[in-house]
């Protein structure tokens, strides 16, 4: 059901059978059942001249109060919307999720670029630069724990994770106070970021600038400058397990 609502979000219009099959590649039968169980509940509409779905209103009334419940109070939304007029490039907010680091939240350039980090997308905690940034704050114990939950669950011993090459990462994003992250994820791809301290629901966030490497080499100075304007202490938040 989830798959299908991220398939109408990329696509922004409604969508046919046959579509959404095209799409995910789901078997007819097994679509077909989804889709009509989604039109009973009320989450999506059916127009039987054109075999036509659309989403109803109803997923987003379900939704619509996190966000204002999470970031009440606090300047993280709007600092996002500054850094992003400032700077011109896509400005994410990132959390972590288990072993994951997940973008929760994201601001498009429409500069070119390698390509777009879309919201709800999940990196690996110990292989990109959100994740560094995020275990930075956490203590070389609480790091070496997570690092055996990762290896435990990877089957191929050759990509599980090496701790003293990932405490290199992790001891220089502590070092300087940000995280530079160059050809981590997508060769040509990098981000800049920073930790927010007190976060206003509790939970661990980051907010990076996303850019060609070319580009955020250009307006580093631009762009931490505007980060550390914004959050003032998080610069200091891996500080303390140096």
């Amino acid at each position: 059901m989830f798959e299908i609502f991220e398939c109408f979000a990329e696509v922004r219009h409604g969508l046919a059978l046959k579509d959404i099959m095209d799409r995910l590649g789901y078997p007819a039968s097994s679509a077909s059942s989804i889709l009509k169980s989604m039109v009973t509940l009320g989450y999506l509409e059916y127009d039987r001249d054109t075999h036509i779905y659309m989403p109803t209103l109803r997923m987003p009334n379900l939704v619509d109060w996190i966000e204002p419940a999470r970031f009440a109070g606090s300047n993280v939304l709007p600092a996002m919307q500054r850094i992003h007029a400032v700077t011109g490039e896509t400005v994410c907010l990132g959390t972590q999720s288990d072993l994951y680091a997940q973008y929760v939240h994201s601001l498009c350039s429409h500069q070119p670029a390698p390509y777009r980090q879309k919201p709800f997308t999940v990196r690996p905690l110990t292989r990109s630069g959100l994740g560094w940034l995020l275990l930075s704050a956490h203590s070389n114990e609480r790091i070496e724990h997570l690092v055996r939950r990762i290896n435990y669950d990877t089957l191929d011993r050759s990509e599980r994770v090496r701790l003293p090459e990932l405490m290199e990462h992790i001891n220089k994003v502590r070092a300087d106070g940000y995280v530079f992250s160059r050809h981590t994820v997508v060769v040509g791809g990098g981000m800049i970021g920073i930790l927010i301290p007190d976060a206003p629901d509790g939970r661990r966030l980051a907010m990076s600038v996303h850019a060609p490497v070319e580009r955020l080499e250009e307006k580093q100075e631009l762009i931490l400058s505007e980060l550390r304007a914004a959050f003032p202490k998080g610069s200091e938040s891996g500080a303390a397990f140096h």
